[in-house]
């Protein structure tokens, strides 16, 4: 029988690379993000009140749609375990279990200054591409006006971040599991053996010294070579930041994961710790 669970969480946490490993295993299916969340959302919207369809769809009739949705995308897939990867996930949590029952959705997290000087790296490693992170020359002026607007509640950082703080805060926390990227890297096999735990699947040994993954199709479209280029060893590096300390300050700040242990949630969501 075929199982699906979600990945999401932060970008340029380690979604990608998590992915790169899962999919060593014959038995997952794993990759970037997918177009099954804006065709989930595409459906409700065409059944919901305001529609003239509404009246016509029962229930179960909707949670089938939705169900129906997901095989088919993957019908021609062998695997037997699905993660499907998306930032918007976790705002659909209600929909999703009720969809799925027994998924988990594991939501991979960098402190967020990391976030932004890797995406600033992408850009400047990228000069003579005005890349469609932002909007208009205003927005691409100054790395103060780039991180700001990435950091917008519906950009790239700040939608994800909101999604995944309201998840976390929700009836249904305990559905996550939060990964740290530095975790992530640091100890893989425990990492893997966690999340095989969590979603009730038996262990499998992965290599993690051949994990290259890359998308430039995907990437070149957005004008972000390398957004999905991962190393083929799973290993920390360590880098001086190239964002101005007040930045670093701020957005360190918004790490909010980092005192989950001070909330109610906290005692809901499975957290790896160090």
């Amino acid at each position: 029988m075929r199982s699906f669970h979600f990945i999401s969480g932060l970008p340029r946490s380690g979604s990608t690379l998590l992915s790169s490993i899962l999919k060593q295993n014959p038995e997952i299916h794993a990759s970037i993000t997918s177009p099954i969340a804006s065709l989930f959302e595409i459906i409700i919207s065409q059944i919901s009140a305001g529609s003239e369809l509404s009246s016509l769809v029962t229930y179960e009739q909707r949670r089938n749609l939705l169900k129906g949705l997901f095989n088919s995308y993957y019908e021609d897939l062998p695997n037997r375990i699905i993660f499907d990867t998306n930032r918007s996930w976790p705002s659909k949590l209600s929909a999703i279990l009720t969809v799925f029952p027994n998924a988990k959705i594991i939501c991979l997290v960098r402190d967020v200054a990391w976030i932004m000087d890797s995406f600033e790296r992408l850009y400047r490693n990228n000069p003579f591409e005005n890349t469609k992170l932002f909007a208009n020359a205003q927005q691409r002026s100054t790395v103060y006006t780039r991180l700001d607007a990435l950091a917008g509640a519906n950009s790239v950082v700040g939608f994800p971040w909101n999604s995944l703080k309201e998840a976390c805060y929700s009836e249904h926390a305990e559905r996550l599991m939060i990964i740290d990227y530095d975790l992530l890297v640091r100890k893989p096999r425990d990492v893997l053996n966690y999340i095989y735990d969590y979603i009730g699947e038996k262990s499998f040994e992965h290599n993690f010294n051949n994990v290259e993954y890359d998308a430039p199709l995907f990437d070149n479209q957005l004008g972000i070579e390398g957004l999905h280029r991962v190393h083929s060893v799973v290993e920390p590096r360590d880098r001086e930041s190239i964002l101005p300390p007040d930045l670093i300050r701020r957005y360190s700040s918004m790490s909010f994961w980092r005192h989950l242990q001070e909330s109610k949630a906290a005692r809901l969501i499975p957290t790896l710790n160090n």
